[in-house]
């Protein structure tokens, strides 16, 4: 691994709205690359941060950036969206329509790496990931097995760096890209040699006119894609199985995955994932779940694809740790397990962890997705009480109560865990789960300060004396 050529990008100008988690580091990345930038974050504090950030470049990358509103494109080689910034719908931002005024493209970060890889003369292979739920943990599995099979690899995108704060890979190395319906709507030229679609249900349907654009978007990963490449698909829903009809018929190579389906290419059964009737590999403990199969057949599929041997497979799934807020073990005490699944920010994401336990006190609420929770009524007989925090709480404890599920309203995790921890002593219940069904925005700043929180209010009770019955007091 190495950085980038500073002449890279020299007589070219972008420029970048908005400064957070992926334009910040395309600034920083593009100037030191040698190209002009003009960046803007009509926030304070980000432009405040991308004045520390300047301090740390060297000086004539630094003296290529300049920091006001972008009024005119003129010239301009790119425009680079935050993702949260849309361009068509529900409304084009202004910057955005400017661009499509003058001809401008207006790229992902992505986009602008897989450019930077090529230009940089590396043959280096692009792994692209999307679906409604499971994509980090796939993506982090995916480049867990690249690296466990010595395969020099970096993982990015709408998960962890951004994809213009990764390195330079060598040709045998392995971008590993979690890519949003977002990112996949501002493709150009990057076209993925192994690129996956885990599934589709309901999420960001104002962004994409409805489900019909949603899917259109995602599918935008297999663009490009020649008869040396590979597509995966998952088969588990009814938008995803039409699309691998289409997938069948070429130019890539198609293989299904599934988390329980025996007729799938690549499926989970027995806490393991098969291929045509053979066992390949054994899931470990942070894998729990017929979700996080489906997860796993895609990455087994991919790597095998990618050169990794069955052998250096089986062993790196039994390594794999986990990622943080999914389905995480954080805490047990007392015969109670504290469960983060702080990342199921929509319904269908916490049926997949409500799915892996019999009995359980469960920890929900935020902002509720369209919908709200009525999906969830197959799980609700094994709620033994619900504890209900944030902006939509009385909506979720309305759904609860129509099906006689108890539920308390507690407005913040604070108040949650103690009173969910007390409940599962006094029940001999085994799991206390987080997993809200709802965007965390009300009451934080992503889903991952609010399992930060959650771990804090898990602490804080499971660090107080016990008595000796097993029952709270």
């Amino acid at each position: 691994m190495s950085a980038f050529p500073p002449t890279l990008f020299t007589g070219q100008h972008f420029a970048v709205l908005g400064l957070g988690r992926n334009g910040l580091p395309a600034v920083c990345a593009l100037a030191q690359s040698g190209a002009t930038v003009q960046a803007w974050d009509d926030g304070e504090a980000a432009r405040a941060a991308l004045a520390k950030a300047i301090t740390g470049l060297p000086q004539d990358a630094a003296a290529r950036i300049t920091c006001a509103p972008i009024e005119s494109l003129a010239g301009a080689d790119g425009l680079v969206l935050s993702p949260g910034i849309p361009h068509v719908l529900p409304k084009p931002h202004p910057v955005a329509l400017m661009a499509q005024e003058a001809g401008v493209p207006i790229l992902s970060d992505a986009e602008l790496l897989y450019r930077a890889v090529r230009k940089s003369g590396s043959k280096a292979r692009f792994a692209g990931i999307t679906g409604t739920n499971g994509k980090s943990t796939t993506t982090t599995l995916l480049a867990h097995i690249l690296a466990e099979a010595g395969v020099p690899v970096a993982a990015g995108g709408n998960l962890g760096p951004a994809a213009l704060a990764l390195p330079l890979l060598p040709d045998n190395g392995v971008y590993v890209l979690e890519m949003s319906s977002y990112m996949l709507e501002r493709l150009d030229t990057l076209r993925f040699d192994a690129a996956c679609l885990l599934n589709l249900t309901p999420d960001h349907l104002d962004r994409h006119a409805g489900m019909d654009g949603y899917a259109r978007a995602k599918t935008r990963v297999f663009t490009g894609q020649t008869a040396q490449d590979l597509a995966v698909i998952g088969v588990d829903d009814d938008y995803c199985r039409a699309i691998a009809r289409t997938l069948k018929s070429g130019p890539a190579q198609c293989l299904t995955i599934s988390g329980t389906n025996p007729d799938s290419d690549l499926y989970g059964q027995d806490n393991a994932i098969w291929r045509a009737g053979e066992r390949l590999a054994r899931l470990g403990p942070a894998l729990p779940g017929s979700h996080n199969a489906e997860n796993a057949a895609a990455a087994c599929a991919m790597a095998r694809f990618l050169g990794v041997s069955d052998a250096q497979l089986a062993a790196a799934l039994l390594s794999f740790p986990g990622l943080p807020h999914r389905q995480k073990l954080v805490a047990e005490q007392n015969g109670v397990a504290f469960i983060d699944d702080s990342k199921a920010t929509n319904a269908d994401a916490a049926a997949r962890a409500l799915g892996c336990y019999d009995r359980l006190i469960w920890i929900a609420g935020g902002m509720a997705k369209e919908g709200g929770i009525a999906s969830l009524t197959p799980y609700f007989p094994r709620i033994v009480h619900a504890f209900l925090i944030g902006r939509d709480a009385a909506q979720l404890a309305e759904t609860l109560a129509a099906h006689g599920v108890p539920s308390t309203l507690s407005g913040t995790l604070e108040a949650a865990v103690p009173a969910a921890y007390a409940a599962a002593r006094s029940t001999d219940t085994p799991v206390v789960l987080l997993s809200p069904a709802c965007a965390s925005f009300d009451q934080f700043s992503g889903f991952e300060a609010r399992g930060v929180r959650f771990l804090e209010c898990v602490r804080a009770v499971t660090d107080q004396p016990q008595t000796g019955t097993g029952k709270a007091d």
